[in-house]
């Protein structure tokens, strides 16, 4: 009994029943990062799924890759169209300064 674990919605892969993509679960796999440790970042799936959604990947490796990377360049294109303001960034890198200061 064969069980899915990803579909392709919205012109991208997803992992079936939720709203992670199967990039954010490869990145971590890439990154090293085993599959029990991926389930702990996201609670909603199951170990089961982590594991279908890596399978399905080394399943299809160029079909996702292709994906991947046309994802990447549609997000690169809205990021130089939307650049954030500076004195957005300047306060962001403040604050960010600040929690890196404080104590743990």
């Amino acid at each position: 009994m064969s069980k899915e674990f990803v579909e392709r919605r919205d012109g991208s892969f997803y992992l079936v029943g939720s709203r992670v993509p199967l990039a954010h679960i490869l990145r971590e796999f890439q990154r090293g990062e085993s599959p029990e440790a991926i389930r702990s970042d996201y609670p909603a799936l199951s170990l089961e799924q982590v594991y279908g959604a890596i399978t399905f990947y080394l399943g299809s490796k160029e079909e996702v890759e292709g994906d991947i990377a046309e994802r990447e360049r549609e997000e690169d294109a809205f990021t130089a169209a939307h650049q954030t303001p500076p004195d957005v960034k300047k306060a962001f890198e403040r604050m960010r300064q600040q929690s890196l200061s404080r104590p743990s």
